[in-house]
């Protein structure tokens, strides 16, 4: 088991057979101080995991509302040092497990000795760089596993079997499975075939399996929370932040984090 801050906090859901909660927040969208209130409100109602997203004008993996967020978070100005300095400052109140979730660009633009450096010391405690698929760049690849920090990786629903047992064994942390093919994005409805496929990756995977990609209701949230170890929810959190603002975005996680706590593992 590893001993990671994310580490014990899925070994404590598992303990007392519950599902985790990971929500995703845009850093700086629609400002810092939004994202401020919403890190401290999602650590007060229970998150497990938050994924602290890094903005980036070019956002291959993600929809229209990520990229939406992504880009007005750059347009507010907000910079890898105010992502940074806002982990920093969730860490004066809270220890909820933070894992920065970022293109590789940022991480060479300022050198990835240094990013990791300063993203510990801001207290994240993983990290999921979305364009490094295995096998891409085994330096780099290297160099975060033996780093301080959780490397987390993806998995897709057209990964091959074999594929998916290799990537599971070199994540941390816990591994991100992939509700649906195509790019993030609140959905109607899950895939039918969603349990099945988790509970694949579930059965030769040696860290959690956390599902995202199209989680927005109670419904999918429970669905997710039964299949796999947690469920990922971020287009719909950022949508809701649109409507409704900090409490909107809170409402929809108090409700999504009730659902999960429903499901009987």
């Amino acid at each position: 088991m590893s001993h990671s801050r994310i580490g014990l906090r899925f070994a404590k859901l598992a303990a007392e057979g519950r599902a985790g909660f990971i929500p995703y927040v845009t850093a700086g969208y629609p400002t810092l101080d939004h994202t401020r209130d919403l890190l401290a409100g999602l650590a007060e109602l229970g998150s497990d995991v938050i994924e602290l997203g890094i903005p980036f004008s070019d956002p291959m993996a993600d929809g229209p509302t990520i990229q939406r967020s992504s880009q007005g978070a750059l347009d507010a100005g907000t910079t890898v040092d105010d992502v940074f300095r806002v982990l920093a400052e969730l860490r004066r109140t809270s220890d909820v497990p933070v894992v920065v979730f970022s293109y590789l660009n940022p991480l060479y633009a300022r050198g990835v000795e240094t990013f990791v450096r300063e993203a510990v010391e801001a207290g994240a405690d993983g990290i999921l760089p979305t364009d490094l698929p295995l096998g891409a760049d085994p330096d780099l690849e290297m160099r975060l596993l033996e780093s301080p920090l959780d490397f987390v990786r993806l998995i897709a629903p057209t990964t091959y079997p074999d594929r998916v047992r290799e990537i599971a064994h070199s994540s941390q942390g816990f591994v991100y499975y992939i509700a649906r093919t195509g790019v993030t994005g609140a959905r109607a409805e899950l895939r039918s075939d969603l349990a099945r496929e988790a509970g694949a990756v579930r059965s030769v995977s040696p860290v959690p399996v956390a599902v995202g990609f199209g989680v927005s209701t109670a419904e999918h949230a429970r669905a997710v929370g039964a299949a796999a170890d947690a469920a990922v929810v971020g287009s719909a959190l950022v949508n809701r932040l649109d409507e409704g603002g900090v409490d909107g975005a809170l409402a929809l996680a108090r409700e999504l984090r009730g659902a999960l706590n429903e499901v009987e593992k």
